[in-house]
Formats: structure tokens, C-alpha cells, sequence
């Protein structure tokens, strides 16, 4: 990801988020996440509708895609100061800040407009703490 100069990762984060084409925010997503957790995210069974996004082939619903630029935003925030493996464990393990709820599944079951925000200031004070 490319970073601009002096603007904070958060701020990059976000821009990248709303600006990255769809299959190029599917392409990164699954190289920060994994190809099954991008699928878990967008409600699909197999990696290859992934794939399919990721190469452009087909597109996700704009519910579904909305989810993936949430989680990308919280993604690219997180691997400014992680390593993937890192980002994938804390997408995928119980959070005390989310009520134990693993933040993966409350992106893919939660009210959009309540579940990225949660995750997203979760995920700052996560990167917050070092």
C-alpha cells in the first residue's frame, strides 16, 4: 500500500478504503487477510468467488463490498504496525473491547452502520497500544 508522506495511517487507511476498484481492494484485502477470511467476510463458501473479485471476473454485492472496504480500512490500519498473520488472528479472535465477539464476525453479521465503527475504534486503540 502506498503510503503519502506526513498523513497518518489511519487517514491513508480510510482514503484507500473508499478509493481502491473493487477488485484491487479484494486483491489487497486477501494478501493482508487470506483468501478463506476475505470469504468468510463477504458470506461466500468458496475462495474461488474471492478470486473472482480479486481478478475482476465477477462482482461482490454492494452490501458484501461495503463490509470488505470496512474491513480493508480496518486491515490496512492495522498491517501499517502488524504483520498479516498478526492481523488475521486479532480479526479472528475474541476482542473484550467487541464483548468477546471476534471482530470478523461482527463485519460480516453486524448492521453495517454499527459494526464498522465498532471495529474500526477498536482496532485504533489495538494499534493505540503498540
Amino acid at each position: 500500500m502506498a503510503a503519502v508522506t506526513g498523513a497518518p495511517t489511519d487517514l491513508q487507511a480510510h482514503r484507500d478504503s473508499i478509493r481502491l476498484r473493487e477488485d484491487r481492494l479484494v486483491y489487497e484485502l486477501r494478501e493482508i487477510l487470506g483468501a478463506k477470511l476475505v470469504a468468510y467476510l463477504g458470506s461466500v463458501k468458496e475462495t474461488r468467488a474471492v478470486r473472482q473479485w480479486a481478478d475482476g471476473e465477477r462482482k461482490p454485492s454492494a452490501e458484501v463490498m461495503q463490509r470488505l472496504r470496512d474491513a480493508y480500512h480496518v486491515a490496512a490500519l492495522l498491517h501499517q504496525h502488524e504483520t498479516a498473520p498478526v492481523v488475521q488472528a486479532w480479526f479472528m479472535g475474541m476482542n473484550p473491547q467487541l464483548d468477546d465477539v471476534p471482530p470478523a464476525r461482527l463485519l460480516r453479521e453486524g448492521r453495517l452502520e454499527d459494526a464498522g465503527p465498532a471495529v474500526l475504534a477498536t482496532a485504533r486503540a489495538f494499534a493505540a497500544a503498540g
